[in-house]
């Protein structure tokens, strides 16, 4: 039945389509993604669904471009032909051709960069990606390319969004996330600029069609800490926000709007405050004069339950442990039996009855 099929689709039910997806974590022990009704993992090895990597580029897409709609980034979005108005990111994707000519005939070797920062010359998007490290450069069929993939479902999970994804949500709080989410839209969320120092926000020369909205938060002016203006870049003139160490003047640095134009960081060092992973995409959260990725965001305004991984919005949760859980989330990982007010045991944040606890001590 079509109709019931769209209600299980809105309902946040597992993705059907992971069925049987090797973990990348297990590496051939898990016989493939087995949906849990509720949890966010993979029945038969206990791995998460990022572990799995469940997602298409497109879901991807639309999962960023849902973010940055209704926000001063919706510029990065498209609307998406026949969606009924969904917008979708337009995720800037870079060829780099290069000439082999060690050969009689040259031949060229063509590199594609599955996401690079946009509005950029070419030969400033290859020095930003020059200062990350390797590893991180998601280069298509690399590793790099698999990492950007895997940050983009842990630093920004879709059901950190949607409310129609959550499966702890309880009668009447689907309209306190729709505020939540309004609310970190307008006064956190924000996408990294990349540009040459002194060049941020529009300063010097810097490159036409830039889509990034160029407003800095009201509430916090642009302050310089050393009193100069914001010319042309001078050797010691410009340090990194968090390694405090200078910036050369013809290499590229990330601004983030909402921290104003007076600082600026070093492409690998523009990670999150709690985390210290590279913001995806350079797309952070400002607070409390700091860069957040989205989940630790989230997880510093409200908790967040160990068992299926969403945001609480309920007053009365179970703790323990210095974690948190929905009630009806508070069970045992391995035989799901409810143990509120049973004894239990918690080892990396696995929630065992005493009896599964023994077992697997065995």
């Amino acid at each position: 039945c079509p109709t019931r099929c769209a209600l299980l689709q809105m309902s946040g039910s597992q993705p059907q389509l992971g069925r049987a997806v090797p973990c990348l974590r297990c590496r051939g022990t898990c016989t493939g993604f087995e949906p849990h009704s509720w949890r966010k993992i993979c029945k038969s090895c206990k791995c998460s669904q990022e572990e799995h990597s469940l997602s298409s580029e497109l879901e991807d897409d639309r999962k960023v471009g849902r973010l940055l709609a209704d926000s001063k980034y919706s510029s990065l979005t498209a609307r998406l032909k026949g969606g009924d108005g969904v917008r979708i990111y337009k995720r800037n994707r870079m060829i780099v051709t290069n000439p082999n000519i060690s050969g009689k005939d040259p031949t060229f070797d063509t590199i594609t960069y599955e996401w690079a920062p946009p509005g950029l010359a070419q030969k400033l998007a290859m020095q930003y990606m020059e200062l990350m490290p390797k590893e991180l450069q998601p280069v298509a069929g690399t590793d790099g390319a698999l990492q950007r993939r895997r940050r983009l479902a842990r630093q920004l999970p879709l059901y950190d969004q949607d409310p129609a994804q959550c499966r702890g949500l309880a009668e009447g709080e689907q309209g306190l996330m729709e505020e939540f989410v309004k609310k970190y839209k307008a006064e956190a969320l924000g996408v990294g600029e990349v540009a040459l120092p002194g060049q941020g926000g529009g300063g010097g020369g810097k490159d036409e069609g830039k889509p990034q909205d160029k407003s800095i938060e009201p509430s916090k002016p642009p302050e310089s800490t050393n009193g100069a203006l914001e010319s042309a870049p001078a050797a010691g003139h410009y340090r990194c926000e968090s390694c405090k160490q200078a910036v050369p003047g013809d290499c590229p640095v990330v601004y983030a709007d909402r921290a104003g134009y007076s600082r600026q960081w070093h492409p690998a060092c523009f990670v999150c405050c709690r985390c210290s992973e590279p913001l995806v995409d350079l797309i952070y959260f400002w607070k409390g004069g700091a860069a957040w990725c989205g989940r630790h965001y989230c997880e510093s305004l409200r908790p967040r339950c160990a068992g299926c991984d969403e945001i609480i919005f309920s007053e009365d949760y179970q703790q323990a442990e210095g974690l948190a859980w929905h009630k009806k989330h508070f069970a045992c990982l391995e035989c799901e039996t409810p143990l509120t007010g049973k004894p239990f045991s918690l080892a990396n944040s696995s929630l065992l009855c005493t009896i599964c606890s023994h077992s697997k001590r065995l």
